[in-house]
């Protein structure tokens, strides 16, 4: 059976999201490429890849640089591997009460979270038409389906990452593409919050956040389903969350 491929952009930590997706992906068989703008941690994800005997690929790359996108998808369809998972992880957040917020700011925003987005996925969906499959998974919020302050900046680029999401599924979904949307509805248990939140991951305490292997094992799962009853946009959150 030809080997596979699972590209990734958004890849920081290693105990962060994108990272987590990679060494998932990779350990079910799927040469990775990951993306992300610190070559360190793309190398320090990258080694641990190769320490479980998976392959990976490294590729420096700003998803809000048109054509640093297109690079990337230009390097992961020279080994020839088809790629049968996309996922766009980039979750850029500023705390920016409205009356504080600049156009710089509220740009930023719009750029990591939407207009990237917008170019990652145009380029996955031009590779997996004419593969006639795939699985394109964009990574939403809590804020992609209601903006509360001081968050109204990234609730709007979420917003737009999430019908980006929505037309791409209806576009491409009837030519055997699979288009995913998942709501993170909560915090995930990795590096950003433990260190920038601290007492607040000790505030909910066991269980209260959303780990890492548990998302991943989610977006595996949904990318396995079968096209007669396949999920466009999901919600994760802690059981403890309320909503």
């Amino acid at each position: 059976m030809q080997k596979c491929s699972a590209v990734i952009i958004g890849v920081g930590p290693e105990q962060g999201l994108g990272a987590t997706l990679a060494k998932y992906f990779a350990a079910k068989g799927l040469h990775v490429y990951i993306a992300g703008r610190s070559e360190d941690r793309l190398q320090r994800v990258a080694e641990k890849i190769r320490q479980k005997g998976g392959s990976v690929s490294t590729v420096l790359a700003d998803a809000t640089i048109e054509r640093d996108v297109a690079h990337l998808f230009k390097v992961a369809g020279l080994d020839g591997y088809p790629i049968d998972i996309a996922a766009y992880n980039v979750d850029s957040n500023i705390s920016s009460p409205l009356l504080e917020t600049d156009e710089e700011t509220f740009t930023t925003l719009w750029k990591q979270n939407c207009l990237g987005a917008f170019f990652f996925g145009k380029e996955a969906l031009s590779v997996m038409k004419d593969q006639h499959r795939g699985t394109l998974i964009f990574t939403g919020a809590t804020a992609s389906l209601r903006a509360r302050p001081p968050f109204t900046g990234f609730a709007a680029a979420k917003a737009g990452l999430r019908a980006l999401a929505q037309g791409m599924a209806r576009e491409f979904s009837p030519q055997g593409i699979h288009v995913v949307h998942a709501v993170i509805d909560g915090v995930i248990d990795g590096e950003r919050a433990n260190n920038q939140f601290s007492e607040y991951v000790k505030a909910k305490g066991k269980d209260g956040l959303l780990q890492l292997d548990a998302i991943a094992e989610t977006y595996w799962a949904i990318h396995k389903q079968h096209p007669s009853a396949w999920t466009h946009e999901l919600d994760l959150r802690p059981f403890k969350e309320p909503f």
